[in-house]
């Protein structure tokens, strides 16, 4: 059988305003506040090592929610971004697959405990993941830490329709065009290169948007 040559798919690279990246509204996975606490301290530990995908077709993030989500709450000014160019099935595909597949590996106990030792941190959430990733690995004896217990008395999450009924890409033919749409819609256009911002219509307020799992494009 003939080999398959595997396609770049990354068109480019670059960094966005938090505010301008959208929620992908097919997103299954939800972030408890062990694992915001935890990720929020590596990042003020050590900083950006890994950016965000953007499908470049859609506008959607593949993968980097929590990241920027995180970026929102701190008042970040930019995330760095990796963008691509997938089509709606191949996006649902990356999306359904890229952190389980990265779940399936297994763990090299003697190697962890080794990497463990290594590690030097002050922060109590980061360090809370890393006890729980040695006990489940067995590289210390299980303690009394419950997991469960991190969601009493939080609220039950319901995710809401977050489909627009239409998306439409509007191409302008010059800056008095864009000034002009302004006008009619009584809103801003996001102003970035890559193709990435929205708007609503009618205009929904900033905080609708958040709530909704959507990034707002206001200034």
């Amino acid at each position: 059988m003939e080999a398959v040559s595997w396609k770049n798919r990354i068109v480019g690279s670059g960094e966005e305003a938090p505010e301008q990246l959208l929620a992908n509204p097919q997103n299954w996975r939800i972030h408890p506040k062990h694992q915001q606490d935890a990720l929020s301290g590596v990042l003020n530990d050590v900083g950006w090592v890994q950016r965000v995908i953007v499908n470049q077709r859609t506008g959607h993030l593949i993968d980097g929610h929590l990241r920027v989500s995180l970026a929102l709450r701190e008042h970040e000014a930019t995330v760095p971004v990796d963008y691509v160019d997938v089509d709606e099935r191949e996006e649902a595909l990356i999306l359904a697959t890229l952190d389980p597949l990265a779940a399936m590996a297994v763990t090299d106990s003697e190697k962890l405990d080794a990497l463990l030792r290594d590690v030097k941190t002050g922060d109590a959430a980061i360090q809370q993941m890393l006890t729980e990733l040695a006990e489940r690995s067995g590289v210390i004896p299980p303690g009394t830490f419950d997991p469960n217990a991190e969601w009493v008395g939080m609220p039950e999450f319901e995710q809401e329709d977050l489909m627009p009924v239409y998306h439409v890409i509007v191409n302008f033919a010059s800056q008095d065009a864009v000034q002009e749409f302004e006008r009619l819609v009584e809103q801003n256009v996001p102003r970035t290169s890559k193709r990435t911002g929205s708007i609503w219509f009618p205009k929904v307020e900033r905080k609708k948007l958040r709530d909704l799992g959507y990034a707002s494009d206001e200034p």
